[in-house]
């Protein structure tokens, strides 16, 4: 099936996706910061540029939306109809690249969580309230940790 869209109109609304402080992004960050939770964005001397990072205690945050990151698990990663070659090159080399950084940040010792668009819009409180679990469990096993090796 072909593109409602004109080459031109299709350009035009691509150009207007934002590729960070998206709805999801903000609601997240704003969620975090009610909470307690302080951190910074973008930050780019960490690799991957996770869209939230807790320096302290090592945290990286990345807030995917599931069609430009493309969850496997979620219908909104569909591939379009047109342009079928670029859009399969272009997805896939995103998932790559998200593999990578993970990989790379975990192995610097980096604690890496994924929230996915899909599960923050279908269940927001609980996405949330077990991210912050987690957050404190870091917080607390590192705050822990550094204090015993201060003996």
């Amino acid at each position: 099936m072909a593109d409602c869209f004109s080459i031109q109109k299709r350009s035009e609304i691509m150009s207007k996706i934002r590729s960070k402080d998206t709805k999801i992004e903000i609601k997240v960050r704003h969620w975090l910061y009610h909470h307690g939770i302080r951190y910074r964005k973008n930050c780019k001397t960490i690799v991957g540029k996770p869209d939230i990072a807790i320096k302290k205690y090592k945290i990286a945050i990345f807030v995917n939306g599931c069609f430009w990151h493309g969850h496997d698990e979620c219908n909104k990663s569909r591939l379009p109809k047109s342009n079928l070659v670029f859009w399969k090159g272009k997805l896939e080399t995103n998932k790559e690249r998200d593999r990578a950084n993970i990989e790379t940040l975990e192995q610097m010792g980096w604690n890496v969580f994924v929230l996915w668009e899909c599960q923050i819009n279908s269940d927001f409180e609980t996405v949330m309230t077990d991210l912050l679990d987690k957050i404190n469990q870091i917080r607390y096993w590192k705050e822990n940790l550094s204090s015993t090796d201060n003996l």
